[in-house]
């Protein structure tokens, strides 16, 4: 038995092996012929998308039971082979429970008959040829109640391709697009409270620039700003848009006061220089276009200029002074939507970038003077609720989060300039918004859609056509963006805020780094020193602290090398403006008394006056040269002023002097001027070393004169003596000249007196002898001579 068993067990073996072999055999034929006539065409995914299926338009976005839903679309061959025996069907797929669910759903590629559903009958339209690269549309008309659709909420709706490809011998879906249906058969009893922002922001478009001449001419960095307000541009379409819709503007005032300055003369940087800007009227009828949407509107006016609270938040509260712009932004920005529109803004919200906030952002935008936050809800994230919240929760400090829905903001991101897209993303967006109402129709919350800041006109447009096909009303109503702030809030929605560290890094990146306030932060000291010089301050004030402001602004994000330029740009025309007001270099100067005036000259370039600078003068060795006492100048536009310094030269030498002008706080303004000043001063000891030998000349001359006069003296008393020997003789003769001259006779006696008596000498310095009339004869020495 035990031989028998071994016999058995070794021959087991062969016979199943040959039995194996033979069925192997057997069916291969069958294999192959099931690998080329496959029994399901519907169930064989077709691989590669050779056709390319886009649904363009779909309609209506919300249908009732006795509508007809209207679906068109493009069919392009993007394979090298033709289809042939093609057509095109409807496909109704299965209901989502989700909100997951149809985030799942638009991302799925490929076919899949499962999730994609049975064609619809009558939902089909045959295509007999599509050659390689050729496109051609489609329509199908297919009646809602033909649908087959069930209870109400979202079906997944798709449109396939079907035919042959590559000379198949064998049917297969070739292409498939989805889309998505809100099927809501009647009014739902609590409806869900839909606010929805509709943003007027644009990127920085005025300079700090204006032209010298009364009217302050602005000067714009390019005319995009044209571009958006005219028929067809961004800004005019989101105005013509949502004038008629239910929603709150958000409004960035900059735009409100570059577009107030384009209606006036205003000029365009160019690469030779600013050209005037002729779009004065297309500016007035836009600005006229705001005034008459926002009648009937909610208006909230951002912060002048939308500054980056993130960006503040995070980098600017390191710089002094940074934070202290958001007060003004704030109030500035009520003033110019009042004044412009003529409407009483709110300016009590603010809206950091994306909605993403963290507890430091939240401290920034409270200290502007917001109280209500708008949040996004992939940054205030919930704690694990089945069901969309109410938007506004307190979050401590006597402030509110408002909490935008982060996949209703985000659907109309992209480019939706496609129809495709753009008929994708309102369906989207009505399917999203109807299953929230359905996570919990017995608690009616608010839903806050807060979008992209600055939507293209594609996006404006799907924007506006979702939230119109919402007007109706089935299952949401709309509710401003005040209501929503003071709305009721769920005790179970999440009221933690964000720490730092928990903010986005691809946001942070985008951030202006801190040397953009550092920067920001030179120029308000130049601006700060500048304006109490200035005469008319408010001319140049006004258009910096604006540009400055400007600076700061979220539109900013994503690119740094503009914004670098904008900052560059603003303080190198301040400081050309400083500049303006300059001392004029002065020569070197020579001094060559003990006391002179030296004149400085002041030079104002700008087109107001200047005032409340002081001029001082410095010496470099004071105890050579005093350059007096500084002056309060006071200088015309356009004119050049002199200012005379009394100085005081106390030694000879070459003295080095500087002019400072200093501001009424004591800061150097400008500049220094130096200039040589060559001192020829004569000094005290040499005056009276010079003094005394004058006085020693004069006594010497004072004591020879005394000399001479007594020796002339004693010649006189000589003279005298040797007279009286003679007296007869000499007046006898005297008496016969006087009458000799009459008779002829007395001049021969007078004369020989005269020359015989005896000749007296002559000391210098004694007076002309006086000559009588009656002769031309010297007189004799005894003659008397007036002294």
């Amino acid at each position: 038995m035990a031989e028998a068993a071994g016999l058995q067990g070794s021959e087991r073996p062969r016979g199943r092996w040959s039995r194996r072999v033979a069925a192997l055999v057997a069916g291969v034929p069958l294999l192959m012929a099931m690998m080329q006539f496959p029994a399901a065409p519907e169930a064989r995914a077709a691989g590669p998308r050779t056709v390319d299926v886009s649904i363009d338009a779909l309609t209506p976005t919300v249908p009732k039971k006795d509508d007809t839903l209207t679906v068109s679309g493009t069919l392009t061959n993007r394979s090298d082979a033709p289809v042939t025996d093609a057509h095109v069907g409807l496909r109704r797929g299965q209901a989502l429970t989700s909100r997951s669910a149809i985030d799942t759903a638009a991302k799925r590629t490929g076919f899949s008959s499962g999730a994609d559903g049975e064609e619809i009958k009558n939902g089909t339209q045959k295509i007999d040829k599509l050659a390689p690269g050729v496109s051609r549309t489609f329509t199908l008309h297919v009646p809602v109640k033909d649908l087959g659709l069930g209870d109400d909420g979202v079906y997944q709706l798709g449109v396939s391709l079907s035919g042959r490809s590559g000379g198949s011998s064998y049917e297969q879906v070739l292409g498939v697009q989805r889309t998505f249906l809100p099927w809501q058969t009647s009014d739902v009893a609590k409806k869900s409270q839909l606010t929805y922002l509709w943003p007027l922001i644009s990127s920085t478009h005025l300079t700090a620039e204006t032209d010298a001449d009364a009217e302050q001419t602005p000067v714009f960095r390019n005319d995009d700003l044209a571009a958006e307000i005219a028929p067809g541009g961004r800004l005019q379409q989101l105005v013509a848009l949502g004038k008629d819709l239910p929603v709150t503007f958000v409004i960035d005032p900059d735009v409100l006061a570059s577009v107030d300055a384009m209606t006036k003369t205003y000029k365009v940087e160019g690469p030779n220089g600013p050209t005037a800007g002729k779009n004065q009227a297309v500016a007035k009828q836009w600005l006229g276009q705001v005034e008459e949407a926002v009648k009937t509107h909610e208006v909230v006016a951002l912060p002048f200029a939308d500054p980056d609270l993130a960006s503040l938040a995070h980098r600017g509260k390191e710089v002094p002074s940074a934070l202290g712009h958001l007060g003004p932004a704030t109030t500035l920005a009520a003033t110019t939507v009042e004044t412009i529109l003529g409407v009483k803004p709110r300016t009590d919200f603010a809206w950091p970038a994306e909605g993403a906030v963290d507890s430091s952002i939240v401290d920034v935008a409270t200290s502007g003077g917001a109280h209500n936050i708008i949040a996004r809800s992939d940054s205030l994230q919930e704690n694990d609720l089945s069901y969309s919240p109410t938007a506004a929760r307190p979050i401590g400090g006597g402030n509110t989060a408002i909490v935008s829905d982060a996949r209703l903001s985000t659907a109309f991101e992209g480019d939706l300039s496609k129809a495709e897209n753009s008929t994708l993303a309102i369906q989207e967006f009505l399917a999203q918004s109807l299953m929230i109402n359905g996570q919990e129709p017995e608690r009616q919350r608010n839903i806050v859609v807060a979008p992209q800041r600055t939507p293209s006109v594609s996006q404006a447009q799907a924007m506006a056509a979702g939230v119109k096909s919402l007007v109706p009303g089935r299952w949401a109503e709309p509710m401003n963006l005040a209501s929503a702030a003071k709305a009721t809030p769920d005790p179970d929605a999440n009221r933690d805020v964000p720490r730092s560290s928990a903010y986005p890094a691809s946001l942070r990146e985008q951030e202006l780094p801190t040397a953009a306030f550092e920067e920001v932060q030179e120029t308000q000291s130049t601006l700060d020193d500048f304006e109490p010089v200035l005469s008319q301050p408010a001319r140049v004030v006004t258009p910096f602290g604006n540009a400055i402001m400007r600076v700061m602004s979220t539109e900013w994000r994503g690119d740094e090398a503009g914004a670098a330029a904008f900052r560059s740009s603003v303080r190198t025309y301040l400081d050309g403006l400083t500049k303006n007001v300059q001392l004029i270099q002065k020569s070197d100067a020579t001094l060559s008394g003990r006391s002179a005036t030296i004149p400085v000259t002041v030079q104002n370039n700008l087109v107001q006056g200047v005032k409340n600078l002081t001029l001082e003068l410095t010496s470099s060795q004071p105890n050579r040269l005093d350059t007096g006492e500084p002056q309060e100048i006071t200088v015309d536009g356009g004119h050049s002023q002199s200012f005379k310094f009394d100085t005081t030269a106390n030694a000879n030498g070459p003295v080095q002097v500087t002019a400072q002008l200093y501001t009424s706080e004591g800061k150097p303004y400008g500049r220094p001027m130096t200039f040589q000043v060559n001192v020829t001063e004569i000094t005290s000891t040499i005056m009276l070393v010079i003094a005394g030998g004058v006085l020693l000349l004069v006594l010497a001359g004072v004591r020879i004169y005394l000399q001479r006069k007594r020796a002339a003296r004693h010649g006189e008393e000589g003279n005298g003596g040797e007279g009286a020997d003679g007296t007869g003789g000499g007046e006898g003769s005297g008496g016969a000249g006087g009458e000799g001259a009459d008779g002829g006779s007395g001049h021969s006696g007078g004369t020989d007196d005269g020359g015989t008596d005896g000749d007296g000498p002559v000391q210098p310095g004694d007076p002309e002898p006086d000559t009588g009339s009656g002769s031309t004869d010297p007189s004799g020495s005894g003659e008397k001579v007036d002294r």
